[in-house]
């Protein structure tokens, strides 16, 4: 009983201590802001854990709900800049005062690496920081880190009819981390990613200083399109050229099950989307659904959705040629204009007429998710397919969903090494496995279920390795370690080649020359060769 006292006192001391030391740090650094700002106002724009709006404003950018799980580790204290020169003053005293820092722009990254951090942390939330500069005679855009699709979208549309950008559908994505780690969306097999579209960015390096595409040099300027601009620094504006679209677009949604043919038509599907003309396409997802008065477990629903830039008098000839397994009809289409499209495909509304300020609102898509992704260079046989649905048939298997995007075009044109992102050509398609759920409880049975759906899915994903997109990230196929500075490079190269593959090694050199202290880093961040063993 009496050793039992003394080590809950040593406990209690330890923590009590190690809790002083917390305050004392955050009052250390807090005076560090006020002592080095040049901006009166800084004061205005930090919020401690003590702070009435604190957990509003950590929670209100927080799409995934499952880091809202009070286990997971919460800033010290929180940051909302309106002036660029106010993240130069935290950078410098969160280096004093051994702070990490983390830095949000929408909020969506699938492990919360942007608003929780295993070592005490000070998030920098980029929501103030979200201008947006159109110029359509030059055909290009300067956009803060902390704007969101949507509002890309929104802005250049006021501008000009003809004129969008490729980049993903869901429109509360941060611009910040999703140019930074490549870009997916529906022009991308005529216009490649939104990161091959960047042609300027600022930053704030290691040493506080703001660099654009000329001081920093093009290695850096390399790495920080596709490689996780995460691990070099901290981005606050990109600028991007736009690209010229139609006045009239074709979108479609169409929805077949097991019944109406769908896995024939994903089976052929598979042997033509990568094949069709670059204005066209077409994704495709897969779930199971249950089925209302009938004894059968349900059936699996495959929609096809797509974007074509041209009418549909264009388009169905084209579609009865090419893929006529998947019997689409004039009435299946609807012809709008490129930022309705946006519109459409992202969910935001399902029939005219199409409000432009939808794709405004920041905080729609809330949902607990976890995703896990693969490249796929063979077609995937019947039997796969079918060894799917089974796993989708398990308890809570309808929480999962399978989404192919379609390769070919520009994406196979572009060199792997031309930026960081590699997987160019040789893959027919990207395939994100994707669980969302809406409770809590659910959580442990839908990550173990998208992990099962993974390792089913290694014979038939690409080996050698086994490749992954940084901007589903995972850490369960690897990670630096808990709170060190010193990494292993060894150890980092197991998720490294797979997201990077051959373009590893470079950004490890990169990084070794920008911030060979390793500060900027996280649980998946770059290692710098100074601070490996």
């Amino acid at each position: 009983m009496k050793s039992t006292t003394i080590i809950l006192s040593i406990t209690l001391a330890v923590l009590l201590s190690f809790h002083g030391i917390v305050l004392l740090t955050n009052e250390n650094f807090l005076q560090c802001l006020s002592v080095h700002s040049e901006d009166t106002s800084i004061s205005e724009v930090i919020y401690t854990q003590d702070n009435p709006l604190y957990s509003s404003i950590l929670d209100f950018s927080k799409q995934n709900l499952l880091f809202r799980v009070p286990k997971y580790p919460k800033p010290q204290v929180i940051i909302k800049p309106f002036h660029v020169s106010q993240i130069q003053t935290v950078l410098k005293c969160s280096q004093k005062h051994g702070l990490q820092i983390r830095v949000r722009s929408g909020g969506h990254d699938s492990e919360g690496l942007s608003y929780t951090s295993e070592v005490p942390f000070v998030m920098i939330d980029l929501i103030n920081l979200s201008s947006i500069n159109v110029d359509e005679e030059k055909k290009t855009a300067w956009v803060q880190a902390g704007a969101t699709l949507g509002q890309l979208y929104y802005r250049i549309a006021k501008k000009s009819k003809i004129l969008g950008f490729p980049a993903g559908v869901c429109p509360t994505v941060g611009v910040g981390g999703h140019f930074s780690g490549g870009g997916y969306g529906y022009v991308m097999r005529k216009f490649g990613l939104s990161a091959d579209q960047v042609v300027d960015a600022h930053l704030i390096d290691v040493r506080g200083r703001i660099l654009d595409r000329k001081s920093m040099g093009e290695d850096l300027f390399w790495a920080i399109r596709g490689g996780g601009a995460a691990s070099f620094g901290i981005i606050v504006a990109w600028k991007v050229n736009l690209v010229t679209v139609p006045s009239t677009v074709t979108a479609f949604r169409v929805t077949r099950t097991l019944e109406n043919n769908a896995t024939k038509i994903l089976d052929k599907y598979q042997y033509v989307a990568d094949k069709l003309p670059v204005d066209l396409v077409i994704s495709a997802t897969f779930r199971a659904v249950s089925l209302s008065n009938t004894k059968k477990k349900g059936t699996i629903m495959c929609s096809f959705s797509s974007l074509f830039l041209g009418g549909v008098d264009r388009l169905l000839p084209l579609m009865q040629e090419r893929f006529p397994e998947l019997g689409l009809t004039k009435e299946d289409c609807k012809e709008m204009s490129w930022i309705e499209s946006a519109i459409y495909l992202s969910g935001l509304q399902a029939s005219k007429p199409y409000k432009l300020e939808a794709l405004l609102d920041r905080n729609y898509s809330k949902s607990f998710f976890k995703e896990k992704s693969d490249y796929v260079r063979e077609p995937i046989p019947v039997k796969g397919f079918e060894g799917m649905y089974d796993l989708l048939y398990e308890k809570g298997g309808h929480n999962i969903q399978v989404v192919i995007f379609p390769y070919g075009g520009k994406m196979s044109e572009i060199s792997e090494s031309a930026i960081p992102f590699p997987h160019r050509a040789g893959n027919i398609y990207y395939l994100l496995y994707f669980a969302v759920w809406e409770k809590e409880e659910e959580s442990q049975n839908a990550l173990k279920l998208v992990t099962k759906m993974y390792n089913y899915m290694t014979p038939y994903a690409s080996k050698n390795p086994r490749a992954a997109y940084l901007n589903d990230k995972d850490l369960e196929i690897g990670r630096n370690n808990k709170g060190d500075t010193h990494t292993s490079i060894k150890k980092a190269s197991i998720w490294g080649n797979k997201y990077f593959m051959n373009n590893f090694n470079k950004l490890v050199d990169v990084k070794t020359m920008v911030d060979p202290d390793n500060f900027f880093r996280n649980e998946q961040s770059i290692p710098s060769r100074s601070s490996s063993y």
